[in-house]
């Protein structure tokens, strides 16, 4: 087992001293790197990029070659879990991803089968043991799923949705179906990220994209319900350390002492909350990561530095704190405002980790 030579953000997770705030960018490796436009192309389409693990492996280095960045994150996506139980991931130009199958009746969920991360999910697994082989002890890596509601709308859609119709209308028409749904989903992101922790995963992220779209009563209902189920069942000791475990709903500031109550080290934040105020309502229960808003990295690089300011001063002294965006970085970024954010935090974030 290699050494880690920088473990800031393992330490800050855990709400532990640290030299300076710990940053990593969600979607760091992605369309805004020319280098990772490169690779992609030689690979062919997304997906075959997610499973050629040498070529996944090159994307998620890419921006630590670039950048002093923290920790890396394993380059994959959060629909393979629905591709992997057959309902044909593929990806259309301008318009996301989209399914070839739709799960939108009792029947068709009942039918849907549980996948076995080695076997259906291997490419994944393969991925994030390159990755944490080349990585040799430079930087934590961090695994990660899409949460069960956030699986289950793009399974039920077909695709994207701005409104979530099907979804809510079957939430609404048959909770039992949606939660015969969530429940497979929730017992194979479970397995998935556990999976992806005995392959070498040192923290893991869910992501909740879409959670933030229920009303108060459906997201304790039909969100953190099953997240909760995920965390319960999570491997959370690997190679003699704590593997930390983040709980990201984006639009989620409502309930992030629900979110805080559920047992996971810490809970992203998008830009619509303010870090002072959140830290103030979960207390010492769980560290914070965010939440810059990503379009100020179209903004001037002074400007940049002076939002990056604002934000480790909402938080104050002391560690528990990670910075990253609000959400992920935007394709039309221009690679220096990434690095001139990423600089900022470390510059000016050392005077909130003295004593």
């Amino acid at each position: 087992m290699t050494a880690l030579k920088n473990d800031r953000f393992l330490r800050a997770l855990l709400k532990q001293p640290v030299d300076v705030t710990p940053v990593w960018m969600m979607r760091q490796a992605g369309r805004y790197l020319p280098e990772y436009r490169a690779s992609r192309a030689r690979a062919g389409g997304f997906m075959d990029l997610c499973m050629n693990a040498e070529i996944a492996c090159e994307v998620t280095l890419q921006p630590l070659d670039r950048y002093p960045l923290d920790a890396a994150i394993l380059f994959s996506d959060i629909l393979t879990i629905p591709d992997a139980m057959g309902l044909g991931l593929y990806f259309e130009t301008g318009e996301g991803p989209r399914f070839r199958k739709v799960v939108d009746t009792a029947e068709a969920i009942e039918a849907l089968p549980i996948p076995d991360p080695e076997k259906d999910l291997g490419y994944v697994m393969n991925a994030v043991r390159t990755i944490r082989k080349e990585l040799n002890g430079r930087v934590p890596l961090i695994g990660f799923a899409g949460s069960p509601w956030t699986l289950a709308t793009y399974m039920v859609e077909g695709g994207s949705s701005k409104d979530f119709r099907k979804s809510k209308a079957l939430l609404y028409d048959d909770p039992k179906a949606m939660h015969m749904l969530l429940d497979k989903l929730a017992q194979s992101v479970t397995s998935y990220l556990n999976a992806q922790i005995l392959a070498g995963a040192q923290a893991v992220q869910i992501f909740d994209s879409w959670g933030g779209s229920l009303s108060s009563a459906a997201y304790q209902e039909f969100s953190l319900a099953y997240m909760q189920k995920i965390v319960n069942g999570l491997i959370r000791e690997h190679e003699g350390r704590r593997v930390p475990v983040i709980l990201f709903t984006k639009g989620g500031g409502l309930w992030l002492e629900s979110m805080a109550a559920t047992g996971v080290e810490a809970l992203g934040l998008d830009w619509t909350c303010d870090l002072g105020v959140a830290r103030q309502r979960v207390g010492d229960k769980v560290a914070l990561q965010g939440n810059m808003d990503p379009t100020v990295l179209y903004a001037n690089p002074a400007a940049i530095e002076k939002e990056v300011g604002r934000i480790l001063e909402s938080y104050g002294n002391g560690p528990g704190h990670i910075f990253n965006l609000g959400h992920g970085i935007t394709p039309e970024v221009k690679p220096e405002n990434a690095g001139a954010f990423i600089n900022a935090v470390h510059d000016l974030s050392a005077k909130y980790h003295q004593g």
